[in-house]
Order: C-alpha cells, then sequence, then structure tokens
C-alpha cells in the first residue's frame, strides 16, 4: 500500500545530526550503572518452536549505550555512556547463571538482552564471545538482539564459541537474534531514526537463517509517523514482511512515552500512545495474519500503563497471556464498567 504521512511534524528535524540533537535535548539525566552487574534477571514461560512451553530467563545486561538515536527508544537508561570493559559481559552472565541454578522447572531458554546490540564490539567485546559461550552451556535456546547493521562476520565468531562449548550431550544451543523491524511504512520507518532500510533488515534476516540462525522480529503497536487510521494496514503489512524473511518469531511491543521524544511527537500530532483496546486488537490482527507461519507474541511488560479499567486489567493481561502461550484467540474480556 502506499504510504501517507502522518500529521505535520514540524518540530521534529530532517537531518540526521538534528534528530540526534533532538533526541538527545529531550533525555532525562543519565543514571550511572556498574558494567560489571547486570541490571535484572526474569524468568517466564515462552511457548517454544516444538510448541511446548519452555521456562525461559531473560538477562538484562548492563553495556555501553547503542550507537543509533531511534526516536522512540528508552533503553540507553539502562546503558554505560562508556565502552563495556572486557570480561564484564561475561561475568554478568555467569552471575545470571548461578542465580538461576536453584529455578524449578528448570530454565532451558535463555536471552540475553542489552539494550543495544550483541554484536556491537563496543558494547559486547568480541574476545568475550568464548566466555559467554562457556556461561551459557546446556542451554536449548540463546536469544541475543542485534541491529541488522551488526548481524555480520561477528555472528559466525559467537556461532563458532557456541559449538566449541557444547553441552555433555555433544548438542550447542540453538542461536537466535532479535532484530527491530519497527514497521514497513517507509516515511515513518525513516523518521525513527533506526538508520535502515526495509532491504537492508531482509538482507540482514536472510543472513542470518542461511548461518542456521533462527530470526525473531520486533514490531511496533502503533508506532510514531503512521496516520492512525492506516496503523492496522501497516501492521499486516508489517507482519507479512517479517515472515517472509524467515522470522521463526514477531514480538509486537506496544509503543510507549516516557524518553522525551515520544512526548514531544505527540504534541506535535506524529505520535498517539496506544491503550489496551488498540493492543488487543492489533494482537488479534496479528494472529489472524500470522496463520501458522510461526510464533507471534506480544510484550506484556508494563503492559498496566496502557490500560484505562482496573477492574478489568488482569483479565484482559491474562488473555493475551494465553495468546502467548497457546497461540490462539480466546473469546474478549466484558467488562461491566464498558457495558
Amino acid at each position: 500500500m502506499t504510504a501517507r504521512p502522518a500529521a505535520s511534524a514540524a518540530l521534529y528535524p530532517a537531518s540526521k545530526v538534528a534528530r540526534d540533537r533532538f533526541v538527545l535535548a529531550r533525555r532525562s539525566a543519565r543514571i550511572d550503572h556498574d558494567p560489571w552487574r547486570y541490571q535484572d534477571v526474569i524468568v517466564e514461560d515462552e511457548r517454544a518452536a516444538d510448541g511446548r512451553v519452555a521456562r525461559t530467563a531473560t538477562v538484562f545486561l548492563t553495556g555501553r549505550e547503542c550507537p543509533w538515536r531511534c526516536v522512540m527508544c528508552d533503553l540507553w537508561r539502562y546503558t554505560t555512556a562508556a565502552d563495556t570493559p572486557p570480561g564484564a559481559i561475561p561475568s554478568q552472565v555467569a552471575a545470571a547463571r548461578e542465580r538461576l541454578r536453584s529455578e524449578q522447572p528448570p530454565v532451558t531458554h535463555i536471552k540475553l538482552y542489552n539494550a543495544g546490540s550483541f554484536f556491537d564490539p563496543r558494547a559486547v567485546p568480541e574476545q568475550d564471545y568464548e566466555a559467554v559461550a562457556a556461561a551459557v552451556a546446556g542451554f536449548t535456546q540463546i536469544v541475543v538482539e542485534s541491529h541488522p547493521a551488526f548481524a555480520g562476520a561477528r555472528v559466525d565468531h559467537f556461532l563458532d564459541a557456541l559449538d566449541v562449548h557444547r553441552s555433555s550431550d555433544g548438542t550447542a544451543g540453538q542461536l537466535e537474534v532479535a532484530m527491530g523491524l519497527e514497521t514497513v511504512h517507509p516515511a515513518a520507518l525513516e523518521r525513527l531514526h533506526k538508520r535502515m532500510t526495509v532491504d537492508q533488515f531482509v538482507d540482514a534476516a536472510n543472513g542470518l537463517t542461511r548461518r542456521g540462525v533462527a530470526v525473531r522480529v520486533f514490531l511496533l503497536i502503533a508506532p510514531p509517523f503512521v496516520p492512525p487510521d492506516e496503523q492496522d494496514a501497516w501492521l499486516l503489512e508489517s507482519i507479512d514482511a517479517a515472515f517472509s524473511c524467515g522470522a521463526a518469531v514477531v514480538t509486537l511491543i506496544p509503543t510507549r512515552d516516557g524518553n522525551g521524544a515520544m512526548e514531544a511527537l505527540f504534541t506535535d500530532g506524529s505520535f498517539r500512545p496506544p491503550r489496551l483496546a488498540d493492543i488487543e486488537r492489533s494482537v488479534g490482527l496479528a494472529h489472524a495474519r500470522a496463520g501458522h507461519r510461526g510464533r507471534l507474541f506480544v510484550d506484556l511488560w508494563n503492559l498496566k500503563r496502557f490500560s484505562d479499567c482496573p477492574a478489568c486489567f488482569s483479565a484482559r493481561r491474562g488473555r493475551l497471556h494465553v495468546m502467548n502461550l497457546e497461540q490462539r484467540i480466546p473469546a474478549p474480556i466484558t467488562c461491566e464498567r464498558h457495558v
């Protein structure tokens, strides 16, 4: 479909340098994080490729900030301004692994999310790949995140390290790389300031699948710069693009404000935060479109911020959780407050 621009974005600059300044000028003060300590570890259930439910740990690592200044991103808050020191990431992963040893049922899948790109050598030094691979030996699946621009030769290096540190039964964990496509609306993607085109994303995804690496794609629900009456159509276009380039998983992320830049875009008419009803509608449409091409999840982190009704929030969140685990669309929740 033809992209139509959203409301006037006169406030938002056109040049890359000016966009960097726009984002940076609206940030809050940076917190000084210890690069030798991870941010957090959470354990939850996730539907695996074989249809079973796997206990999955997400380790939120501390490392250097991403070099891109994506207008919607607030993950820089959990990063450091300086390069990640060698040895810090393996130390964090080992500490998280130790914390997970007592989990029952045992954790079989692990996500190493560093609020940037795992294959950015200033965020995760390449010399640390062997130690990281040793620290995650025995997990069935290892998920890392990356900007498509970094999904190159360093992926091969990490695959080699995982191969060296096989588990006792001789198997190496399946590597999966999560990348943010966000939207295929061309004008919106360009304005998000990811400095990436859809074609570049597809090339990166194809390169990963050729290596035998699984691909997880992040898409935004209600991204800025997409007209409100076109949000559903462009989400479905984005779903098609993600699965067409070999995605095993598509995760929908509700676009949130709170980083300063998004508030400015809201004032300018270029962004409208989704409400829980928007998220539910988007997930339902996406599931219908995905069919059996792969798994489709919605990110439930801090979902309450999108809710207008405390009476039905828990039930509606629970319904979305069922959709994640069972890959089906349950009956909608009714609420007497909304009759």
